[in-house]
């Protein structure tokens, strides 16, 4: 009698292209795989393992009545907006996917200065704006050097940060203040470097075409830092804590928002709105200059608030109008990455390469593998006399 087919499932990485969710993009994943032959064995593992539940109860459950799918969840969001490494678990693999929600993330992204939008990015609406014609290359290249290391951020004025029940963009477009201050959290960047200067009026980035309601600039004006004079940008430094305060403040004293935040999978990109390279096409050149940033950072890192934070810092404002994730963990596109559009070109391209980056997920991980496999396992021997079951069914519903 021949071995059966394998249970396939694990972990592995996608490149999510631009317009498509997260939770789209796992839609046309299982579009794929349900009803393929790499994953049969996994939807007949399923199976078997419903059986075997409701062999134990009175009625099938909701669960046990639906059709088996391929169990599939992303281990951080990326927006329909942005692009890159979008960390996908099958099948047991779900369960190992928090991990990548704390990882360091490589981004690639482009800010614009000169405005402030409700979001922080292109998508949104211009709330303020300033001056810009001063800003310089070296200007930007000295900013940055006050980002790297261990720093303390604040998360986005315009974020879908929860206080006392209600998301922070919510109370600006209301005209509201906020019950409470926002608190910065310390986080870690690595590796923060400007890979490309864009002059301005030769690059297709540019600002929100939509501006904001009076009163919505109105309850910007008292949530926004005040913009700095460009005297006040180049030579006012804040100081900031110690390496040690830090590294204490990231080990353990996370805040009652921040915990929130991770038990939600919101992170730097996670609950952005972002615009990537093709999305601006048609639009005239920007009047203002604009940079390309590459950056290595910890978890919970907003690129939107860096972008926002490094256009005062030039005494101007700034906004975020590109996106992409290169790397999450050990994850990294042109190396590890399913290609989305292979999926399209049907399961002999895409499988093969699935398997293996799933194979080399099992071999790295070992202490992942297949509960189905198990199960499947146990279900090979002789099932048990049928006056044994009944017997069982008989025990299991006896009352304590």
């Amino acid at each position: 009698m021949s071995d059966p087919s394998p249970v396939v499932e694990g972990v592995f990485a996608v490149h999510k292209p631009l317009a498509v969710s997260s939770a789209q993009a796992l839609r046309d994943l299982q579009k794929h795989l349900n009803p393929s032959k790499t994953f049969a064995p996994w939807i007949q593992a399923e199976k078997n393992k419903r059986d075997a539940d409701a062999a134990r109860s009175y009625k099938r459950s909701r669960k046990q009545r639906q059709a088996v799918q391929v169990k599939l969840g992303h281990g951080g969001t990326l927006d329909p907006l942005a692009t890159g490494v979008l960390v996908v678990g099958v099948g047991s693999g779900t369960k190992k996917l928090q991990g990548f929600l704390d990882c360091t993330k490589v981004y690639e992204t482009v800010v614009v200065f000169g405005a402030a939008s409700d979001t922080y990015d292109t998508e949104g609406k211009v709330v303020k704006r300033a001056p810009y014609q001063h800003i310089t290359k070296h200007m930007v290249e000295e900013a940055l050097q006050k980002f790297r290391g261990d720093i303390m951020q604040r998360p986005p004025i315009f974020s879908a940060l929860r206080v006392q029940g209600k998301r922070l963009y919510e109370y600006a477009r209301e005209g509201k203040e906020v019950p409470v201050e926002i608190q910065e959290r310390p986080v870690t960047v690595s590796q923060l470097d400007m890979v490309e200067w864009l002059d301005p009026n030769t690059h297709k980035y540019n600002w929100p075409e939509k501006e904001a309601e009076d009163e919505e600039k109105k309850a910007v004006d008292k949530l926004l830092p005040q913009v700095a004079s460009e005297a006040q940008a180049t030579t006012a430094q804040e100081p900031q804590p110690d390496a040690d305060e830090l590294k204490r403040k990231r080990e353990g004293s996370d805040g009652p928002e921040v915990k929130k935040m991770k038990v939600d999978g919101a992170e730097a990109a996670d609950q952005a709105s972002t615009v990537n390279e093709g999305a601006a096409q048609e639009q005239k050149p920007c009047p203002a200059p604009a940079a390309r940033i590459r950056m290595t950072v910890s978890s919970g890192f907003y690129v939107r608030s860096l972008c926002h934070d490094l256009g005062a810092a030039v005494g101007s404002l700034g906004l975020m109008a590109a996106l992409e994730r290169s790397r999450q963990g050990e994850f990294e596109l042109g190396r590890n990455v399913l290609e989305f559009e292979d999926l399209e070109k049907g399961e002999d391209v895409w499988a093969p390469r699935l398997t293996d980056l799933l194979a080399q997920w099992q071999k790295d991980h070992p202490e992942g593998q297949s509960g189905h496999t198990r199960i499947t396992a146990k279900r090979q021997g002789t099932p048990p006399p049928a006056e044994q079951q009944q017997q069982h069914r008989r025990n299991s519903s006896s009352p304590a």
